[in-house]
């Protein structure tokens, strides 16, 4: 499975974002996707969960603001930023979750900024 984000920009700190991954297979199988970010000199991270159930889990850093959420008749799995703040500047990556198992792909640049 090959997965492609893409929805990243320049935006000011308030603003909001909607991010998109797309997988080029079926996810419906796939137990939990998350949504990771990278930021500059940090490790990667883990900052939202969806099952297939619906259920949903997000970082404490970003609970209250980002929003996930996943269709998977279209293979895609989406985060709703809102509220943004500098420090979520970050590329971000879809994978599975808690464990991500498959390549990383290139990701999307979000960067808050004013």
């Amino acid at each position: 499975v090959q997965l492609q984000a893409s929805g990243g920009g320049l935006v000011q700190p308030g603003g909001s974002l909607r991010l998109s991954c797309t997988a080029s297979a079926s996810i419906f199988m796939i137990r939990v996707m998350g949504w990771y970010r990278q930021a500059p000199g940090k490790q990667r991270e883990l900052v939202a969960t969806i099952a297939s159930s619906g259920d949903t889990n997000y970082a404490d850093s970003v609970k209250g603001r980002f929003t996930i959420s996943r269709d998977n008749a279209k293979n895609t799995v989406y985060l709703q930023m809102n509220s943004l703040k500098p420090e979520d500047t970050a590329v971000y990556y879809c994978n599975s979750a808690p464990s991500p198992l498959f390549s990383w792909g290139q990701g999307t640049l979000v960067t808050v900024s004013s």
